[in-house]
């Protein structure tokens, strides 16, 4: 369980997010290429749509944990794998 943060740590991780998830690449579904996605697997590190986050959920939390960008807290250490991999990284490393 995460420790309860302050609104403005809080705040400034969604800046983050919001700002990571506008990057070329990252504004597409990592597994759809649906348009703004709002949500990541921060253990895989790549952004996705609602649609794709249930799927990669119901595969359970071993292989993909996901948060909502925007309802979720997220933690310093969350976001940099996030800002280290990233949906354009993975596909790359696909092809």
């Amino acid at each position: 369980m995460t420790e309860r943060q302050s609104k403005t740590t809080q705040e400034r991780h969604e800046r983050i997010l919001n700002e990571l998830v506008k990057m070329p690449g990252n504004d597409l579904c990592a597994d759809c290429g649906t348009k703004n996605p709002r949500w990541a697997s921060y253990s895989l590190g790549v952004f996705l749509c609602i649609r794709c986050a249930g799927i990669h959920r119901k595969m359970g939390t071993h292989i993909s944990k996901i948060k909502s960008i925007t309802m979720d807290q997220w933690t310093v250490e969350q976001i940099d794998v996030r800002d280290t991999k990233g949906n354009y990284a993975l596909i790359n490393c696909a092809i």
